[in-house]
């Protein structure tokens, strides 16, 4: 049984050593004490090497970052993306002009149905980085999403929790998601292309030395070298760690609203409460890097890597 915890919560932002220094480039307006923060004064469609460094360390500190007003197209949306890395082709997702822009198009006879926590493709071997979110058509009611800083998921456990899940890795898998979607010879051949991923339950961040709770409900079926009731039943607790508002934000989409979220620390959430009305978003997103635990990052400092 899980047990309920009422009362303030303690909430850091970064670790105490993170480069807090004011931004100068542009105005940065939080959405809550942890995570999401509305950029003011950034043309997404020109954007110099200055002000990408700053909103490198802005993704950083806030997971997600907010835009507002951006008079920008699939092109403009590609070329900055592109700033951040090579871009991701998702191989279930239908994508729009480009192989590597997905258009999530809801209307009147398809509804949304990414209402559940979770991170990205994270049954890659190697899962994303970042996803950037660019709003083509909005309903007039309805239709936010929101993030959760997993970092302060991981946080809020018990110490005796943190302890037991440091060192252990659960497995991803895209088959009781997008697997449902195709015949058994698919699933067949997409299985060989992209097999069950391992990763640590706590994967530690390489820019920030950052510890995150890195397991989501749809795409993580199970702890590794664990008995299937002792893996259903810590794996609930730790997915539930997203459903607690204090580690929350949420953002209400407008006409140009852009959303440039990191895919390793957080989770997110697109609610689905503006059926029949026609919502419309193009995403690109960035290859991140392989998940690494706590174990193998202090490796790699005391490596000097």
């Amino acid at each position: 049984m899980l047990e309920l915890k009422a009362g303030p919560r303690t909430l850091r932002r970064t670790l105490d050593d993170f480069d807090d220094r004011p931004y100068e480039r542009f105005d940065v307006q939080p959405l809550s004490p942890t995570i999401g923060a509305a950029v003011r004064g950034v043309d997404l469609g020109s954007v110099d090497d200055e002000v990408l460094a700053e909103l490198r360390r802005a993704r950083l500190e806030w997971k997600v970052l907010f835009f507002r007003d951006q008079a920008i197209d699939a092109a403009d949306h590609r070329a900055f993306a592109s700033r951040w890395g090579e871009l991701e082709v998702h191989p279930f997702l239908p994508s729009a002009d480009a192989p590597d822009v997905i258009r999530f198009a809801k209307d009147e006879k398809i509804g949304g149905y990414e209402n559940v926590w979770h991170s990205d493709v994270t049954w890659r071997q190697v899962p994303s980085m970042g996803s950037i979110l660019r709003a083509v058509t909005v309903p007039r009611l309805g239709g936010d999403t929101l993030w959760c800083d997993m970092g302060a998921a991981y946080d809020g456990l018990d110490d005796e929790t943190k302890d037991r899940i440091d060192g252990l890795t659960a497995v991803h898998d895209f088959v009781h998601t997008f697997g449902r979607l195709l015949s058994d010879e698919e699933k067949a051949r997409k299985r060989e292309e992209f097999p069950p991923a391992e990763h640590p339950i706590v994967r530690v961040i390489p820019e920030t030395g950052r510890k995150v709770l890195y397991v989501n409900r749809p795409f993580t079926s199970h702890i590794s070298g664990m008995q299937p009731e002792e893996s259903s039943t810590l794996l609930e607790l730790l997915v539930r760690q997203a459903d607690v508002p204090e580690y929350q934000c949420r953002f209400h989409w407008e006409p140009g609203s852009v959303a440039f979220w990191d895919n390793r620390t957080t989770q997110h959430y697109a609610v689905s409460d503006y059926h029949p009305q026609v919502r419309v978003m193009e995403r690109v997103t960035i290859i991140g890097d392989r998940p690494v635990g706590p174990a193998a990052a202090s490796a790699t400092a005391l490596a000097g890597v």
